[in-house]
């Protein structure tokens, strides 16, 4: 892989623009539903700097990047400051819980479409243009891969709030508990090299229905 600064801003763009859009979905769909703490604290919004962890957003990525360029696994993933949601200010929190969740992987497979869309036209209209067609590629990748990740059905992740609210409330409150171990499960199955398999039935899935609409 190589790490010039065209191939940097390359991935930087899809990958910004992908966890910004995602974590402010959260925001703005829980502030329908009643809770607008991420919207007092300036949470709703496009602004990328209100949403970068220095850790999940160019720490690990950067890590894993380098990683792979020599010779590591190709993954890359991150994450950004999580938006507050405070489910006790839902209308219905067991129910809603699950729709604030689903907005963000929800706008990640929108942004997926967007650069699908995107590659079409660039492909069409101006085929030499190596790095537009290299930019929408890694923008349907890096969305694709950031929705399957978090539809996981782990606790805190999105996936684990959709199961939450989903079973039973007994179920739900012992799923729940598994919450503070959640990111020890994914470094687990990320080191163990079967993150991408997990994923993969979800990846699958989401690259099936971008054929299905576009002809991708």
């Amino acid at each position: 892989m190589d790490l010039s600064l065209a191939t940097i801003v390359l991935w930087a763009v899809p990958v910004v623009f992908a966890i910004t859009l995602h974590e402010a979905a959260h925001g703005y769909v829980a502030r329908m539903f009643g809770d607008r703490t991420a919207e007092l604290q300036g949470r709703i919004t496009l602004n990328p700097l209100a949403h970068i962890d220095p850790v999940g957003t160019i720490l690990v990525p950067g890590v894993l990047i380098l990683a792979a360029k020599l010779g590591g696994p190709a993954f890359v993933f991150g994450w950004a400051k999580p938006v507050p949601v405070n489910f006790g200010n839902l209308r219905n929190p067991k129910r809603d819980m699950l729709w604030v969740a689903a907005a963000g992987p929800g706008a990640n497979l929108a942004m997926a479409v967007f650069w699908a869309l995107a590659l079409k036209l660039i492909a069409s209209a101006a085929p030499g243009s190596v790095h537009g067609l290299l930019m929408a590629n890694v923008g349907i990748s890096v969305n694709l891969v950031l929705m399957a990740l978090n539809l996981l059905p782990v606790p805190p992740l999105d996936g684990g709030r959709i199961a939450v609210s989903l079973l039973p409330l007994r179920a739900a409150r012992a799923w729940s508990r598994i919450e503070p171990f959640g990111l020890f499960v994914i470094i687990g199955l990320l080191a163990s090299g079967l993150l991408n398999d997990v994923m993969a039935p979800i990846l699958r899935f989401a690259e099936w229905l971008l054929h299905t609409l576009l002809g991708l």
